[in-house]
C-alpha cells in the first residue's frame, strides 16, 4: 500500500543523515523545521447555477532567510496545509542547492479543476489571490504555477493582485504568459533541466546519452521538454507515461506523431504498444526520469524498478523506504533538489527580468539556466566525492543546509 511521502518525519530523517556533512547548528535547523508562515483560508465561490460552495486555500511562506518566498500553486483534491509546508520547505532547500536569493513557499487550493468551469475557476483564483493580497508580492512571496495551474491562473493572480493594489507589478508571479511579463522557454525549463543532469550523471559514470533507452513517467510539459532533449542528444525514448495509460515502442517512440496524438486525443494512451502508467515504471531501460507527482516510486512498487539511473524530476517522486531499497540494489536516485532545479532557475530568470524591466531572448535564457543546471549537478558531485556522502541527495541537502546556516547566522536573531 502507498504512503504518503509528504510528511515532516520523512523529510527530517533524510536531513539528519545530511547533518555529519554541514556546519549546521541547533540556531539554524530551528528556522528550517518551523515554517515562518502558514495561512488557511475559507473560499466561497458562485458556482455557475447560482449556488455557493465553499473551497479551503492554503499558503505556507517556509523561509526568507535567503530572499523572498518563491514556490507554487497547486490545484488538488486532497491538498492540506501539512502538505504545502512539507513542499515549502523542499522549496527552500531546492532554491538553496541553486544557490538563488530566494526563500521557499508553497499554497494551493483543495480543488479538482477539472470539475470547474472556466468561469469558475477564474472566480475561484481572483478570491484565493484577494484574500492574499496583503502577503504576497514580488518582494515577499512570489507565486508559481504547478500540479493543477497553469500559466492562464497565473495571468489571472497577476491582474487580480494589481487590480487590488493599483498598480502594474508583473514580478509578483512567475510562469505566467509572455505578452504579460513571463519569461522565453519557462514552460519546458524543468524537463531542460532535467535532460541536462541525466547527461551530466551519465558522463560522470563514464557513459553517454547515445542510444541510451530511456522511459519518462509524467509526460505534462516537463516530460515531454525532457524526452525531447533527450532525443535530440542520441536517447532513444521508448516509454512515455501519463495519467491515462503509457505507450512503449522497444525501437524508441516517434516524438512528433507522439505528440500530434496526444494533442488529439488527450493521452499517450492508443500510440505503440500500450501499457498502463504503473507498468511503465518496470519497463528495462537505462534511465527512468519520474516528473509526476510525489510518490509514484514507494515501498511496494520498488522492487518492479529495472533502470540503473532513476531521475527525480518531480518533488518526492521517490518515498524514503523506496530510495532505501534501490540504493541497496545499486540503483542511483538523482534527487528532486538536483533533477527539477529547472523548473525553479527559470521561475528566478523570470523573477530577474521582471524587475528590471528588461527581457532577454530565448537563447540567452537557455545558455544561463544550462549554466546554472550545470554549475549545481558539478557541485553536488563534487561535494559527494571530496565528503564520501553516501549518495547525491545527502550532498544536495548538505549544500542546501551550509547556505541556509551561513545566512541564518549573518542575519543573526531579531529581536
Amino acid at each position: 500500500m502507498r504512503a504518503s511521502g509528504l510528511n515532516w518525519q520523512g523529510l527530517l530523517e533524510q536531513l539528519e543523515q545530511a547533518l555529519p556533512f554541514t556546519t549546521a547548528d541547533e540556531r539554524s535547523l530551528a528556522y528550517f523545521k518551523f515554517p515562518k508562515r502558514t495561512v488557511s483560508l475559507s473560499l466561497p465561490l458562485r458556482m455557475d447555477d447560482g449556488h455557493v460552495r465553499m473551497f479551503r486555500g492554503y499558503r505556507t511562506v517556509h523561509s526568507i532567510t535567503r530572499g523572498p518566498a518563491m514556490g507554487g500553486v497547486r490545484y488538488k483534491e486532497g491538498l492540506s496545509s501539512h502538505e504545502c509546508e512539507v513542499l515549502a520547505a523542499i522549496m527552500t532547500l531546492k532554491n538553496a542547492v541553486a544557490d538563488l536569493p530566494l526563500g521557499g513557499a508553497k499554497g494551493g487550493i483543495n480543488v479538482d479543476p477539472e470539475t470547474l468551469s472556466a468561469g469558475e475557476l477564474e472566480r475561484l483564483t481572483r478570491r484565493y489571490t484577494s484574500e492574499l493580497i496583503d502577503l504576497i508580492g514580488h518582494q515577499s512571496d512570489v507565486l508559481a504555477p504547478d500540479v493543477g495551474t497553469d500559466e492562464q491562473i497565473m495571468a489571472w493572480m497577476l491582474d487580480t493582485h494589481n487590480e487590488n493594489l493599483g498598480t502594474t507589478s508583473s514580478g509578483m508571479v512567475v510562469g505566467k504568459p509572455v505578452p504579460l511579463g513571463g519569461s522565453l522557454g519557462s514552460k519546458g525549463a524543468r524537463g531542460r533541466g532535467a535532460a541536462i543532469v541525466t547527461a551530466r550523471v551519465l558522463e560522470d559514470r563514464g557513459e553517454t546519452l547515445e542510444n541510451r533507452s530511456v522511459v519518462v513517467h509524467g509526460y505534462g510539459d516537463a516530460g515531454r521538454a525532457a524526452a525531447e532533449y533527450l532525443a535530440a542528444r542520441g536517447a532513444r525514448i521508448i516509454g512515455v507515461a501519463d495519467a491515462g495509460g503509457a505507450a512503449y515502442a522497444s525501437s524508441g517512440l516517434d516524438l512528433a506523431a507522439l505528440h500530434a496524438h496526444r494533442e488529439a486525443s488527450g493521452s499517450v494512451t492508443g500510440f505503440g504498444t500500450a501499457l498502463d502508467t504503473e507498468e511503465a515504471l518496470s519497463l528495462n531501460a537505462d534511465v527512468l526520469v519520474l516528473g509526476h507527482d510525489h510518490g509514484s516510486i514507494y515501498a511496494g512498487n520498488a522492487a518492479s524498478i529495472r533502470a540503473p539511473v532513476v531521475i527525480e524530476a518531480s518533488n518526492r517522486a521517490v518515498l524514503p523506504e523506496a530510495e532505501r531499497y534501490l540504493k541497496a540494489q545499486g540503483i542511483v536516485v538523482v534527487p528532486d533538489l538536483l533533477a527539477s532545479i529547472g523548473g525553479v532557475i527559470s521561475n528566478y530568470l523570470e523573477w530577474v527580468q521582471d524587475a528590471s524591466n528588461f527581457f532577454w531572448l530565448e537563447d540567452e535564457i537557455f545558455a544561463a539556466l544550462d549554466r546554472r543546471v550545470n554549475a549545481a549537478v558539478d557541485e553536488v558531485m563534487a561535494f559527494a566525492r571530496e565528503h564520501a556522502a553516501p549518495d547525491l541527495r545527502t550532498a544536495a541537502y548538505a549544500i542546501a543546509l551550509n547556505r541556509l546556516h551561513g545566512a541564518s547566522v549573518l542575519r543573526g536573531v531579531y529581536p
